[in-house]
This record gives C-alpha cells, structure tokens and sequence, in this order.
C-alpha cells in the first residue's frame, strides 16, 4: 500500500491536543472541534511516495499542517473528516503540508520551511513581552544557508507569514524562506522568549 505522490501517515497520539499539564493536575484547554490550534500536527510515516526521493523516511517523525487531521462540520452539521483522512487511523500528506521531519533525535526543516524562535522584547517602554518581527532562526534551511544565514542568527521577518508551532515545548514561528528578510548582527543581549503554557504542553 503505497501513494504515487502522497506520504502516508498516522497520527503520533490523538488527534487534538486539548490538554495542558498545570503543576500534577491536567487543564482542558479547548472542547471545540473546529479549533484549528488544539489539533495534534506530529505524524508518523508509514509509507512515502513512490515518484519521487525524499530524506524522509518509514518511521519518521513529521511536522505536519494542522487541517490534516481536523475534522469539521458540513452545511447540515454533520461531523467530517479532513480530505486527508484515508482509512482506519491513516492520512495522505502532501509535500507542501510538511515542514520538519525528525531522523534520530534531531528536527530538520523541509522544503522551503524554517523556524524562529521569538525574542524577549528589552525594551522598559514597550508593554509587549515578545519583540516584534525579529527572532533567532532555529531550523534553517539550504536556501537560507547558502545565503549565509544559519541557525542561531538573529533575523527579521516579514508580518503576516508566520504561525506558530509547539516543537518540544517551545513555541517557535514556521514560515517560509523568501519570509526572512534581514540578518542582524548579535548584541548580546538577546533572550528567546518562550511562554509558560508552552512549556507545559
């Protein structure tokens, strides 16, 4: 059982993630279905595509977008799965709907993806925690490294082009290449900033 163009995938766990571990007691987070932010986006892979090579592998980890398993409601209120959704516990995944893949223990961008983690903002005048459009990169990627810019630069990014993602209890930003547009040079001050409840997820 293999896809031409498709990997095949289960979820890791549920398919939502409506839990937040709170101290030793366990917070319901949401109770909705159509909450796109509470559905699980790590997929194991149990068959990848027979057209073409892929770095990814049978067994891996992969980060996946959040509609491949969200169910919703049709016009007449009636439960749906995604188009995703294939049979039992299994889902297609395109190319386009995977952003990192985990060989051993280490996460590795796909594609033209890469990650930002947010910086702490410094600044006693400003009330926002979190410094706006700029980050350390992460998880880069080839395009960006053959421009000179690695993981652990400090970037700048265009508005609208990220979304958040947890990745082992940090909440970094997924966008796409052409959305870095600066790399700044490191003050020494910097601090990544990351929220408690995602620590806790």
């Amino acid at each position: 059982m293999k896809s031409i163009y498709d990997f095949i995938v289960e979820p890791l766990g549920q398919r939502y993630n409506n839990k937040v571990k709170v101290g030793d007691k366990s917070l319901i987070i949401n109770t909705k279905l159509e909450s796109f932010k509470s559905v699980n986006n790590i997929a194991k892979v149990v068959e990848v595509p027979l057209a073409y090579k892929t770095p990814i592998k049978k067994g891996d980890k992969i980060m996946i977008h959040h509609n491949v398993f969200r169910r919703f409601y049709d016009i007449r209120g009636n439960e749906k799965n995604s188009k995703s959704f294939f049979k039992d516990n299994l889902y297609f995944v395109q190319p386009d709907q995977i952003y990192l893949y985990k060989n051993k223990d280490k996460w590795i961008s796909f594609g033209d993806r890469c990650f930002v983690n947010p910086l702490r903002n410094n600044d006693d005048v400003n009330a926002n925690i979190e410094e706006s459009l700029i980050g350390i990169l992460k998880y880069s990627n080839n395009a960006l490294e053959a421009l000179g810019i690695n993981e652990g630069d400090v970037v700048g990014y265009k508005p609208f082009g990220e979304f958040d993602f947890l990745v082992d209890g940090k909440r970094l930003y997924c966008m796409k290449s052409n959305d870095i547009v600066i790399k700044y040079e490191r003050q020494g001050n910097e601090k990544e900033y990351n929220p408690s409840w995602a620590q806790s997820s």
